[in-house]
């Protein structure tokens, strides 16, 4: 990638989405046609080093890895770039409804009014201890008193009211991603939480609507986001993903990670079946040579260990939706998503832990997706970039964006604000 001279400008068009995860990552370019929409022009994807459960441990790993992805993606599209839309799934995220109101003493409600109720500076006080916020989400407005008003512009009254998702994560992880970034000479053009990134490519726009839960089953984190009304609502984060699945085999089996994962991907399950037993398959012992000592397990004992794991995600996911209040909006639909969602019978397993219908989702195409990328595990990926789509200001402009601060945290109250005005 070389080190990019201060003049070098991203050309016109031209946006980069990066996909940090704790065992993979991957950089997707695209170029916006003349439809507006993007078409994917470079692709670079590698081994995850520095990492553990979305958080970066390394520094020096991180970079590497952010470098060679980078770098894979330029060479395919035979581009540069110097600024990238990131996904954060690190430490444990905040996700905090706002509500409050100002006075706008009887008068028409206009863009004046609509700035400050969504200024800034009333949101930092709610922000937990050493965080930092990430989006900051009109999700409904009222005059008066009188909930459900989509957009109050033009409305008269007295008091003008927004509820206000906010996201924030602890500001050391959220800063360490953004050094890993600079120390690649990147610039950050927006960073976006996973889930929300990742529901943006897989979601229907009924499910949306009406209310969902996506899960974003990956590596070393599943990641949860609720819809409703068409609006992100809720989000959690819980540090458990396809990795441990492999761990758990690992030391079930006492064969070496490379090997479980192997086994993991070409004979597990979620679900028994009456044939387990008999089927018997070879399992290396760790410690051996290549082509050294084999031991022999059925099956159900691979599914044995499996289960459980999967057990506890679901019921940390399902616990975690109920304490937050959210269940009942979220409704009866589950969309699961990412790599380990990949497993043969978990949209079953998952029906049956957490009662709910459960859709196994992939995410929508775009134009120059190579097939070998196309699925759910580079969904973040392809919600990036449809995030970026839906911002062409992002892209297109440079300079300080509407209602956010310098630094980039309010980006998403910008975002609405061009949606809306």
């Amino acid at each position: 990638m070389g080190k990019r001279s201060s003049q070098l400008k991203n050309r016109t068009g031209l946006i980069a989405a990066l996909d940090v995860g704790t065992t993979k990552a991957s950089c997707f370019i695209a170029r916006m046609n003349a439809e507006g929409k993007p078409e994917i022009i470079g692709v670079g994807y590698r081994i995850s080093k520095g990492l553990q459960c979305g958080t970066i441990i390394d520094m020096d790993n991180a970079e590497d890895t952010i470098r060679a992805t980078v770098e894979a993606a330029e060479q395919m599209a035979g581009e540069n770039i110097c600024e990238v839309f990131v996904n954060f799934s690190a430490g444990q995220p905040k996700s905090r409804l706002i509500a409050y109101e100002i006075s706008i003493g009887g008068h028409e409600i206009g863009e004046a009014d609509m700035r400050r109720v969504l200024d800034p500076a009333s949101l930092f006080k709610e922000l937990p201890k050493e965080h930092e916020l990430i989006h900051a989400i009109p999700v409904g407005f009222s005059v008066d008193g009188n909930r459900g008003v989509r957009d109050p512009k033009g409305l008269f009254g007295q008091c003008l009211g927004v509820n206000m998702h906010m996201v924030s994560a602890p500001a050391g992880s959220m800063r360490n991603l953004e050094m890993s970034v600079a120390r690649c000479h990147l610039g950050l053009k927006g960073k976006i939480i996973s889930p929300y990134a990742s529901a943006l490519a897989c979601l229907s726009e009924d499910e949306k609507q009406l209310g969902v839960t996506y899960m974003d089953m990956g590596g070393g984190t599943t990641s949860i986001a609720v819809f409703f009304d068409n609006e992100l609502v809720h989000t959690d984060n819980i540090p458990l993903g396809g990795i441990h699945v492999t761990n758990d085999i690992a030391r079930g089996l006492s064969t070496p990670m490379n090997h479980a994962e192997r086994i993991k991907t070409m004979f597990g399950s979620a679900l028994p079946s009456s044939s387990d037993d008999q089927e018997i398959i070879e399992v290396p012992v760790i410690g051996e040579e290549e082509g050294g000592e084999m031991s022999q397990v059925p099956l159900s004992m691979v599914i044995g260990i499996i289960r459980p794991r999967l057990e506890e995600i679901f019921e940390m996911a399902r616990d975690r939706l109920a304490a937050s209040g959210f269940a009942t909006v979220a409704g009866r639909h589950v969309v699961l998503s990412g790599g380990a969602s990949q497993l043969p019978g978990l949209r079953e397993f998952a029906a049956s832990a957490l009662d709910k219908q459960v859709r196994l989702a992939r995410p929508k195409s775009l134009q120059g997706l190579p097939e070998a990328v196309s699925g759910p595990a580079f969904a973040t990926c392809l919600g990036l970039l449809k995030y970026a789509e839906n911002n062409p200001a992002d892209v297109l402009k440079g300079g300080r964006r509407l209602s956010e601060e310098p630094n980039g945290r309010l980006g998403r109250i910008g975002q609405w604000m061009r949606e809306n005005f």
